[in-house]
């Protein structure tokens, strides 16, 4: 393990930190302690909580044995350990942040370092579902206040005195009586003899004496090195004696190789190989696709000698994909019948008995992630042992499905997490990393797999597409006493199990089923889709079209009705209450046990009062600009937007202000919600205008950020304001880094209707608005 080699060149937060492997026992050899300090964290019990969390239910759980390590080497240096995967979200800062913050360890003097994927022993590692901090938060607290005791108690046995007379402070154990002080790493070697307090004896600290959390004074911890080039993404992974290869894979989902000439391609300077990479039968979770892999001295030859291969491939059963034909099915199917999903009262009676009737159809096509860092990852498979260098938001998944793929023992895989160029969901998908490692073992050499823009547009699981159909009845006063939503989606489960044509609990879970208005009526029903590509999570998931169907609904009511926007939207959400949803079947609530987590609709009220009244909704505006309005909660957390949008003669749109009220419970660190919060403005609007990914023939048809663009930095909204609701005493954490995403695109369509009179009911928006 590779540490600074001088704690005192540590400075504020700024600091050089590569990626490695860690052991308990490299932790200790790494730091060179012989006596030296390394904190096991105890075992979680369900007590330990102040509220339940689904923690306990995730794959190896936390309450198994989350052993996060803490390391004090003798000149007072603090390692922390980070077993989650760092892609913007600041988790590889906040989450030992929050063990520093316990254990009054002084910030300039912490290091982080990476974990390796091992979830026997460090727990569940997906970072994914804006899991980590609402699951982690206690346990790290714990940990760092049994850091802090174990110190106090053994700082008390060297001077003989009580240990409720001494007390950890910056970095220190002091003794006020004497004025006596020792710093951490003179009582590192006593602590480590101490016994690990008990859960249930650990006084954690008030929150009003925090230093570092809820302060937002805390930059991430690889500042320094991202904006220095010194940060290690994936591709930025060498070994002596590696590999570049590029894989041609089947251009169609479900397609295989017939056979492929590779003559001019090893006429290609630097090509040394060409091979077949087996592939897997889809569906097949996140296997390999297959196809033909080029080995050169370097990617750019590789490229080169792809573009030379001529291969003959059989298209398979979804050779006969087309966006334009399949949008219709969808919308199709929507306007029929399907499976009842929710169901309270009578809405068919309702909607027949209403004095009118709004229906609004609405359409989002696949959408791809696109993060900046293309898929990359590099195995070293020597016998039965394997290593790999990726950039994968899931390492402990990574390495048993790497196992599995090289049929050798899961602990004979060793998985480096290195700092993730974006992720957004895709890199949960190892199928990169598999591939590296089938190439590494078949020529017994280290391997780099590189994914070009077009692979990564072409080939990835991309978010679904979806058409939505909402019918809302409206009684002689306006008021809203029907509701019915059809949902139809290929579903994310297709690419585990063939013959899926239902939305799984999960999706319907996100802004369908749990939709949270007071009407007396309500069905939900979900027809039938079949996916004819490679479907996956996406930041925000079904949360999308589900939030762009419920409040461009809001926004079309408000007109029907002529009521201003926010009331329309409070009028529908209702009184506060805590939302039952009994007719539901297995109801996902992001995997939170309900108690702990309800719907509450008076905190949804809240978010948005607060981002009307921040956002100064109402106010006058410029001939051509104009105010839309949305809610959403999703993933545990409520968050509203008010979008000001311009639209000028020729139907060109700009976003002058963005303002965003998030309600996400007990936070961490508010400058990364800020950052989330922003990033999010600028996904959303980088969606809602140009995503798009279409299919002919069963391929697509996009290629680069020439036609499958985002938002240039002119083009991104001119302000975005976050505005956190401050918690209750007992709220738990919620999630963050996806939330902002799904009432982006409503709010905008609603502010373009507001200027324009235009209802956009399909994205991207394109060319709509031009004259």
């Amino acid at each position: 393990m590779n540490f600074i080699d001088n704690p005192s060149k540590l400075r504020g937060f700024q600091r050089s930190i590569r990626v490695e492997k860690v052991s308990r026992r490299s932790v200790l050899k790494g730091l060179g302690i012989s006596g030296g300090f390394v904190l096991a964290a105890p075992l979680m019990s369900r007590q330990a909580f102040a509220y339940e969390t689904g923690a306990g239910k995730m794959p190896h759980g936390v309450v198994v044995d989350p052993r996060v390590f803490v390391a004090i080497a003798p000149d007072g240096v603090v390692t922390i350990l980070a077993h989650r995967s760092e892609m913007g979200t600041g988790v590889r800062t906040s989450l030992p942040l929050i063990v520093a913050e316990e254990m009054e360890a002084d910030w300039s003097k912490v290091r982080v370092q990476q974990a390796h994927g091992d979830e026997v022993k460090f727990g569940n590692q997906d970072t994914d579902g804006s899991r980590s901090t609402r699951h982690y938060l206690m346990p790290m607290r714990q940990i760092g206040a049994s850091a802090r005791i174990m110190l106090e108690q053994a700082a008390a046995k060297r001077w003989g005195v009580p240990a409720s007379e001494v007390k950890a402070v910056n970095h220190e154990v002091v003794h006020d009586a004497s004025g006596r002080k020792l710093g951490f790493g003179a009582l590192a070697a006593d602590a480590a003899k101490e016994q690990v307090p008990s859960i249930e004896s650990l006084k954690l600290k008030d929150p009003k004496d925090f230093r570092y959390l809820t302060k937002g004074q805390i930059s991430i911890v690889d500042l320094h090195d991202i904006t220095t080039g010194k940060a290690r993404y994936g591709a930025d992974v060498r070994l002596p004696g590696m590999k570049y290869a590029v894989i041609a894979r089947p251009p169609v989902t479900g397609g295989k190789l017939v056979s492929f000439d590779s003559a001019e391609a090893l006429k290609i300077s630097g090509v040394e190989k060409v091979m077949e990479v087996r592939g897997w039968p889809w569906p097949s979770k996140f296997q390999p696709l297959g196809g033909v892999a080029v080995i050169a001295r370097n990617t750019g030859a590789a490229i080169k000698g792809r573009d030379a291969l001529k291969i003959v491939w059989d298209d398979g059963p979804n050779g006969q994909y087309e966006s334009v034909a399949f949008r219709k099915e969808l919308e199709d199917a929507s306007r029929k019948p399907g499976l009842v999903v929710r169901q309270d009262g009578d809405a068919d009676a309702a909607l027949k008995s209403a004095d009118k009737v709004i229906v609004g159809e609405y359409y989002i096509p696949h959408l791809a992630h696109v993060s900046m860092e293309p898929p990359a990852a590099v195995a070293d498979v020597k016998g039965d042992k394997a290593e790999i260098w990726a950039p994968v938001q899931s390492p402990g998944g990574t390495r048993e499905d790497a196992a599995k793929t090289l049929d050798i023992p899961e602990e004979n895989v060793t998985v480096n997490v290195t700092l993730l160029g974006g992720g957004f969901g895709r890199k949960s998908k190892c199928d990169f990393a598999l591939e590296a490692a089938l190439l590494s073992k078949e020529l017994g050499a280290p391997v780099k797999v590189q994914w070009t823009r077009e692979d990564d547009v072409h080939h990835g699981f991309l978010h679904t597409v979806s058409a939505e159909r909402i019918e809302a009845g409206l009684d002689k006063n306006g008021k809203v006493i029907a509701w019915r939503h059809r949902s139809v989606a290929p579903s994310i489960a297709s690419t585990f199990a063939a013959g899926t044509v239902h939305q799984a609990p999960f999706e319907l879970g996100m802004g369908f089923v749990d939709m949270p208005f007071e009407i007396a009526n309500v069905t939900c029903e979900n027809p039938e889709a079949v996916a004819h590509t490679r479907i996956g999570w996406f930041r925000s998931v079904s949360n999308i079209p589900h939030a762009f169907a419920v409040q461009s609904m809001v926004g079309e009511l408000a007109h029907a009705t002529g009521r201003d926007q926010k009331e329309m939207l409070l009028a529908l959400i209702g009184s506060p209450r805590i939302v039952e949803l009994s007719s539901v079947k297995d109801l996902w609530n992001y995997g939170e046990p309900y108690d702990s987590y309800p719907i509450d609709t008076g905190r949804l009220r809240k978010v948005v009062e607060v981002v009307a009244d921040k956002g100064e909704w109402g106010r006058q505006l410029p001939k051509g600009h104009g105010l839309g309005i949305a809610v959403h909660r999703s993933f545990v957390s409520y968050i509203a937007t008010v979008v000001e949008v311009a639209v000028d003669d020729k139907g060109k749109l700009t976003v002058p202000r963005v303002d965003t009220a998030i309600d996400c419970g007990t936070y961490v660190n508010p400058e990364r919600i800020q950052s989330q919060i922003e990033g999010a403005a600028i996904m959303g609007l980088s969606l809602a205008k140009y995503g798009e990914i279409t299919f002919k023939n069963g391929k697509v048809q996009q290629n680069n950020f020439d036609d499958f663009p985002v938002v240039r930095i002119d083009e991104a909204p001119l302000v975005t304001n976050v505005h956190i609701v401050p918690p209750g005493p007992d709220t738990p954490p919620s999630g963050v880094g996806e939330p902002g995403v799904p009432p982006f695109a409503p709010a905008l369509i609603n502010a373009i209707f507001a200027a324009t009179g235009k209802r956009i009911r399909s994205l991207p928006i394109g060319k709509q608005l031009e004259t």
